[in-house]
């Protein structure tokens, strides 16, 4: 699992706790930063109310009511803030856990693999990452990933119930899970939303990138998932052929070997 306990986040996390009065008007900010109309509207909504609350004339009464207004509001306001944590937390970038190499080079002897188990961890956070930003993800792209995840899921769970015991399907699976789609996702939602259909020096929007390099796992995942399956077919045909060749001539019984 990845940390939010980063340098910055503690900073931010302090800053708000020490301003903490200002609650309603971090929620307006955290709209205003990613874009987010809903968060905009509800951190309008929270600082027009402490406005009226506290330009609000009258008695002592009046005042002690207002008070508590703006206090619930603030409080109101903090925990939304914390609900919104994935907009303005960030959580830390975890490096790349296999050796970048180029897709299809082939393993290196001795190259350690990554147990089953860990790869289904490290599918399940991209698969959740893809979740929690399911609105700045274009429709076709949010199912291609969460394909490719159930895909790669059964790859996985083949793996994990026989393993192959083959380095480079090992490998090609674990960079595929660990690498290459963690830093497509991680890539593409590290930008601005105002700059997802603004070409870049590749020629390309960041969503038609998204959308190519997703196609490229999608194709990738099918042919782990067709390799494996074709390899435990093969097994199924050699245990077959032997199994018809020892026994397939015996009549009449079972032979065991014993003269």
């Amino acid at each position: 699992m990845m940390s939010r306990l980063t340098v910055g986040n503690i900073f931010k996390v302090t800053v708000a706790l020490l301003f903490f009065p200002f609650m309603p008007l971090l929620v307006l900010m955290i709209g205003v930063r990613r874009s987010n109309w809903k968060v905009i509207l509800e951190g309008g909504l929270y600082v027009a109310l402490v406005l009226a609350a506290v330009a609000l004339p009258g008695n002592a009464a009046q005042f002690i009511l207002s008070f508590f207004v703006v206090l619930g509001l603030i409080a109101v306001a903090g925990m939304r803030s914390y609900m919104l944590r994935d907009l303005w937390l960030h959580p830390r970038t975890r490096g790349p856990q296999v050796m970048p190499q180029q897709a299809g080079a082939p393993a290196q002897p001795g190259t350690a693999t990554t147990p089953p188990e860990d790869l289904s961890s490290d599918l399940a956070w991209s698969a959740a990452l893809a979740k929690r930003n399911r609105s700045r993800l274009p429709s076709e792209a949010y199912v291609s990933i969460l394909e490719t995840c159930q895909t790669l899921d059964a790859v996985i769970d083949a793996e994990t119930r026989q393993p192959l015991g083959d380095p480079q399907f090992e490998y090609e699976l674990s960079a595929t899970v660990r690498d290459y789609l963690p830093s497509v996702l991680q890539n593409y939602v590290a930008i601005p939303p105002r700059m997802l259909e603004t070409k870049q020096a590749s020629g390309r929007t960041p969503n038609e990138e998204l959308a190519e390099q997703l196609q490229l796992l999608a194709g990738q995942a099918e042919t782990l998932h067709a390799s494996r399956h074709r390899r435990t077919s093969a097994e199924l045909t050699n245990t077959g052929n032997f199994l018809r060749e020892r026994f397939g001539h015996r009549q009449g019984g079972f032979d065991f070997g014993i003269k």
